[in-house]
């Protein structure tokens, strides 16, 4: 399953010049926050597949527009098609005008869902705004990434952690980098398409989550 993952830019191929042929056979896509909801409601219109997405630091602006069309999976464990997806998103606590959060606050959300993961079946993708610490983070403190993810990563070793925040022209930072329990970690910085392996998608069935699409 092609799965498209979005976040931080807006890439005109996917508005002004919208290019069919790089979205050919994508089912799915994932926002990895700070993007306008007008941005997400044009691109899930273009493409006319399910929009998942989670909060970045500066979309609190979602408090009076969410986008429209899409599909919230902030704070959530949600099964797409048989990919089950945990989405905690928002950045380290800096300044009280961001979606942010302390570490001890972060590792408590993710701690209840990993709970539920664990019990239900398991997690394929982990998609955060914020990286993991130590993982195409950096060392100011507005882009630290979050101990917590290394820690629940390693638990629940989903196939893919997707996330953004940290911009590629901010310096030498790495598209993609390997956990060493296995997980991908992939910066969805504008936007990133995976392949992912058919053999891992698991029955169509539910699990004890919502089902979305």
């Amino acid at each position: 399953m092609k799965i498209l993952a979005i976040a931080d830019v807006e890439e005109s191929w996917l508005t002004d010049h919208y290019d069919r042929e790089r979205m050919e056979g994508v089912e799915l896509i994932i926002s990895c926050g700070d993007l306008p909801a007008r941005y997400l409601e044009h691109v899930v219109t273009l493409a006319n597949v399910p929009l998942v997405y989670v909060w970045g630091n500066h979309d609190m602006s979602y408090v009076e527009h969410p986008p429209q069309g899409c599909i919230s999976i902030e704070g959530q464990l949600r099964d797409f098609h048989g990919i089950r997806i945990l989405g905690v998103g928002g950045s380290i606590r800096y300044n009280d005008r961001v979606f942010g959060f302390s570490e001890k606050e972060m590792r408590s959300r993710l701690g209840k869902l990993a709970l539920l993961g664990r019990a239900t079946g398991g997690v394929d993708i982990i998609v955060t705004h914020a990286p993991i610490r130590g993982y195409g983070d950096m060392d100011d403190l507005p882009h630290q990434g979050f101990e917590a993810f290394d820690y629940y990563v390693d638990k629940l070793k989903p196939t893919y952690l997707l996330h953004g925040h940290v911009h590629m022209n901010y310096g030498r930072v790495q598209r993609s980098l390997e956990h060493p329990c296995g997980t991908k970690v992939v910066n969805a910085y504008g936007g990133y398409i995976i392949d992912y392996p058919d053999e891992l998608i698991r029955d169509r069935e539910p699990f004890l989550v919502p089902t979305i699409g």
